[in-house]
């Protein structure tokens, strides 16, 4: 088919927070020693156009709003063959105390970082 599977979308996205995190210079393993876990909750995906195998991708995270107990973050991802995005995504992370499972605020440390992110 020549087409990237749709499951690796959602492992694409995950790349892109997991570095838009360490942007901020707060990986998750920063979030661990702290205690606190990040799972994903929920997932959406819109497929508009498709990605080719070995097609170079620019993948935009966008944040609307600053957490409380849940992240939302948003994706586009964009090739050069088209000014258009060729998905549009949504996940939904909870913060979680390791120790009982239940869910947390955000650390004081990260939403210090994240306002930073969302002003650029």
């Amino acid at each position: 088919m020549g087409y990237v599977y749709y499951g690796r979308y959602l492992e694409y996205f995950e790349v892109a927070r997991t570095e838009m995190i360490r942007s901020l210079g707060m990986p998750y393993s920063s979030l661990e020693a702290q205690g606190v876990m990040l799972p994903v909750v929920r997932t959406e995906i819109d497929y508009k156009a498709p990605i080719y195998y070995d097609e170079l991708m620019d993948i935009k995270v966008h944040l609307f709003t600053v957490p409380t107990v849940k992240l939302e973050t948003y994706y586009e991802i964009f090739t050069d063959r088209s000014e258009d995005p060729h998905a549009l995504g949504k996940v939904v992370l909870c913060f979680m105390k390791e120790e009982n499972r239940k869910p947390c605020r955000a650390p004081e440390n990260f939403l210090d970082r994240l306002s930073e992110f969302q002003n650029q």
